[in-house]
């Protein structure tokens, strides 16, 4: 049985997926196993597969695309190791990631995770030191010492310190969970987090960079605001916290979810539907609640040219 099971869920990503599983293979730490789940790539994915002979790695390919969440389950059903891994098809792993982590969960078996810091790097492979510095702080990183996380949910929750692709789980501890919920396309990363700091479990933070995380166009896109902000508050409505501080947190997140995606619906057209959610959320923003109301009054046609106009300004997702 291999020490640690990689998971690297794919989906027509056929240019970038390579060096996400050279980076598995250039690894320090060899005790591992890696499963590449196939979400039905339409573009030449599996022959790419078909090249690589290296006994450690399985291929599991789905003919036709399952989801998001149902391909990562499908890798962490098919691990084997102690430990678990699953980062994303566009992004890589640093040569000391599976050592430095696997050393901190085998000399202490009360801890369940251990998330590191990550670089951020461009198409070109190239990191970018000021953007990484910007991002370890947007959330919340700059701020988070090494060792034991006191605060887990107010640093997975709030802050979202932890990224899900620079993190090494035990598998008995996401076996206990379930792992990711099934048939989520967003937030599934988020809602784990939240799922394992509800449950008492215990998160290390390594203050160093470990890992890659890929920025580029293809992650971008007003077509994904819509499914992301339904899963977003279907995430937010999983939970009623005991704290005050953190559920008021909660429901203003919802609140502005809710007036978001009811104002994407506006523009599309889904006039009653964005304007019920426009208003179950105003309580979070009111003058994006007014001008989402006023702009379900103009003539469908004349709503996205509207919409553009504010989301160059002020009104962003």
């Amino acid at each position: 049985m291999p020490k640690i099971s990689v998971c690297i869920p794919t989906f027509n990503r056929i240019q970038l997926l390579p060096l996400a599983i050279e980076s598995v293979f250039n690894q320090s730490e060899e005790d591992f196993e890696l499963i590449v789940c196939d979400d039905g790539s339409s573009d030449g994915t599996p022959e790419l597969m078909s090249g690589y002979t290296d006994r450690r790695l399985k291929y599991i390919r789905h003919p036709e695309n399952i989801g998001k969440s149902n391909n990562m389950r499908s890798g962490f059903n098919a691990a084997s190791g102690e430990y678990f891994i699953k980062f994303d098809d566009d992004d890589r792993l640093n040569h000391d990631f599976l050592s430095k982590t696997t050393a901190i969960l085998d000399q202490d078996s009360s801890i369940d995770f251990v998330g590191t810091d990550h670089w951020l790097i461009d198409l070109k492979n190239l990191r970018d030191e000021q953007k990484t510095q910007a991002n370890s702080q947007k959330w919340g990183r700059h701020n988070l010492a090494q060792g034991v996380v006191d605060n887990l949910l107010e640093v997975v929750f709030v802050h979202q310190s932890f990224q899900i692709g620079a993190t090494l789980f035990r598998r008995q501890t996401l076996l206990e969970l379930d792992f990711m919920q099934p048939n989520w396309q967003n937030c599934e990363d988020n809602d784990l987090f939240v799922r394992l700091a509800l449950a008492g479990k215990t998160g290390y933070y390594l203050p160093e960079l470990l890992m890659e995380y890929r920025v580029h166009a293809g992650q971008q896109g007003i077509n994904r605001a819509v499914p992301y902000l339904r899963d977003k508050i279907r995430y937010l409505e999983s939970y009623k916290f005991a704290g005050e501080k953190l559920e008021l947190i909660r429901q203003n997140r919802l609140s502005e979810a809710q007036i978001l995606l009811g104002l994407r619906l506006i523009e599309q057209g889904e006039t009653k539907a964005g304007r019920e959610l426009v208003l179950s959320g105003r309580s979070a923003g009111m003058w994006k609640a007014f001008i989402g109301l006023g702009l379900s009054l103009l003539p469908p046609r004349w709503r996205s040219p509207a919409f553009s106009i504010l989301r160059r300004g002020k009104l962003r997702k």
